[in-house]
């Protein structure tokens, strides 16, 4: 049973139907949850979370160029897995419920169009940003990163293999058991703990490394870019990482 007085370092990827916490404590991996909602997270782990580091954009642009910095330079070091950095949609743009209405106000906003995997984390991403501007003591402790990003720089080098494959999966898993030795029993207790949702085990992977990331060890929390701009809400624009020298890519 989990310690509700506990510090907690915490993982979250967002699956569509549902967001995947895995949480890490001051002897490694304590639980998985699988919530209905950001908010439901941020209930549960509110008192307890130290960090959580959750796999949305968060910072969005109101208009203008929608590129953001930290998703460029994240592509220039990803090397083969450059391409599953999105450049999320405006901000106006993530309330829109059809793709083809999305698509128009990204584009009146932006000047670009909108990809479809832009607009599939849109829900997620709106989801989010509404939480973070709605409860400051969130903002405080979420923040935003990419699992690829966090396998790239606990790896050392930029990953060859496509996640969701079974090499992908084969490689990812290398990375983290240099990491940690015990990164093969934690990834098999968190898929484990969730037999019955809809979660996948590339899923349960980027949960695991978020919270690796998250979690104080080897190497610093480092964000790309070094310096981190806001947003027109006050919102930090990056990409948290762990690493002991900075990316290449800054």
């Amino acid at each position: 049973m989990a310690d509700d007085a506990a510090d907690y370092y915490v993982g979250i990827t967002w699956c569509d139907e549902s967001w995947l916490a895995v949480a890490f404590g001051t002897e490694g991996f304590d639980h998985v949850a699988v919530c209905d909602g950001i908010g439901d997270c941020w209930a549960r782990y509110e008192e307890t979370a130290r960090r959580i580091l959750v796999d949305l954009p968060v910072g969005l642009v109101e208009s203008g160029d929608p590129a953001r910095r930290c998703d460029d330079l994240a592509r220039r070091v990803l090397g083969p897995q450059a391409g599953t950095v999105y450049t999320p949609p405006v901000r106006e743009a993530t309330r829109k419920r059809r793709y083809s209405a999305a698509g128009r106000v990204h584009e009146r906003k932006s000047g670009e169009a909108l990809s479809e995997a832009a607009f599939e984390a849109r829900d997620g991403i709106a989801m989010l940003d509404e939480l973070l501007q709605e409860v400051p003591e969130a903002a405080a402790v979420i923040r935003s990163s990419d699992p690829e990003l966090c396998f790239r720089a606990l790896a050392g080098d930029p990953l060859e293999q496509p996640r969701g494959t079974a090499a992908g999966y084969a490689e990812r898993m290398r990375v983290l058991a240099h990491y940690d030795r015990d990164a093969a029993p934690t990834v098999q207790r968190a898929a484990d703990e969730t037999a019955g949702h809809a979660v996948t085990v590339a899923d349960v992977l980027d949960a695991v490394v978020l919270a690796y990331t998250a979690a104080p060890g080897d190497g610093a929390l480092r964000t790309l870019p070094p310096e981190p701009p806001t947003d027109a809400k006050g919102l930090p624009v990056e990409l948290v990482y762990r690493a002991s020298a900075a990316l290449s890519g800054e």
